[in-house]
């Protein structure tokens, strides 16, 4: 199977497949804006795979979610409600993406609440933690996954103004919503960072994203570090190719029909195959892991 061109589904049904049906490769496309619409995407991410079954690994948990509305964050938010928790996520601008995230998450039993806002400014991340806290009564697991990139042909061609912009979001935005979360947080919560394959194998057109995804190992096993005593445990997970909003809206269109293609296991990875990882993290099953990196990535040997 390669181009899989299946319309969407409805709005709060989320886009499943059995691990013999996952597309292949897609069709080349692009989208003008970052971070990106899943809803303009062919074919539509796989959210969740058919037949997964929670075992309330994570009932009665609160989490909060960046980057939530779409892609990776959305895949976890489906699996966390699967597995019994409750779900915040925050989200830039794109409205009906994340509303579509809140119906997945109230269909399976679960509370929602999505927050519109940009997570590189620190009063909005202490407001979004406020907001979780009075909404949802707590917060046990907090994932920083929101991220942005601009690729460029040289490092002379990366502005002030996108640098800037990169490591705010990328970096800034993880810093000012774990110091919002910590007062909340109590011993056993977890915290999970999205970092990225980019982050070991390097890459010559995302200089700056791979640098904050380098940053974001390092700050993952000092807080882990520095949380320890807490007993809070800090780890993250490492996506490869994965079929996300933010493809379309970063690559050219032959970039986007060959991406995946190059790794061990031949073909572009899904959201539905990142999320049980962070699953894992959250859940009791990793109450000795800290400080770690999983990472889903077809098959890429890295160090670390």
């Amino acid at each position: 199977m390669t181009h899989n061109d299946h319309p969407h589904n409805a709005p709060g049904q989320p886009e499943t497949a059995s691990t013999e049906n996952l597309p292949q490769q897609v069709p080349g496309q692009t989208q003008e804006d970052q971070p990106g619409r899943e809803t303009e995407m062919t074919p539509g991410p796989i959210v969740i795979r058919e037949g997964y079954r929670g075992s309330g690994k994570l009932e009665g948990k609160v989490a909060l979610i960046t980057g939530g509305d779409s892609g990776i964050g959305r895949a976890v938010a489906v699996h966390f409600a699967r597995e019994g928790a409750d779900v915040a996520i925050i989200y830039l601008d794109e409205h009906e993406d994340a509303q579509a995230t809140v119906k997945m998450v109230e269909a399976e039993g679960r509370r929602a609440l999505a927050i519109a806002g940009d997570i590189g400014q620190p009063d909005f991340a202490a407001q979004a933690v406020t907001r979780v806290i009075g909404e949802l009564g707590g917060l046990n697991v907090l994932v920083n996954n929101a991220a942005e990139q601009h690729p460029q042909k040289s490092i002379t061609d990366i502005t002030p103004e996108q640098l800037e912009r990169t490591f705010r979001t990328n970096i800034f935005g993880i810093f000012y919503l774990t110091q919002a979360a910590l007062p909340h947080l109590q011993k056993g919560a977890a915290i999970i960072n999205t970092t990225s394959v980019t982050a070991y194998k390097g890459s010559p057109e995302l200089l700056d994203y791979s640098s904050t995804k380098g940053a974001i190992v390092a700050l993952t096993r000092s807080l882990s570090q520095a949380l320890a005593e807490q007993g809070i445990r800090v780890n993250a997970v490492a996506p490869g190719p994965i079929w996300t909003p933010l493809i379309p809206s970063t690559f050219e269109k032959e970039k986007v029909e060959s991406f995946g293609q190059d790794v061990p296991l031949g073909r572009l990875g899904q959201p539905a195959e990142v999320a049980p990882a962070y699953v894992f993290l959250a859940s009791e099953d990793s109450s000795y892991v800290s400080g770690q990196v999983i990472h889903p990535n077809g098959g890429n040997v890295v160090n670390g």
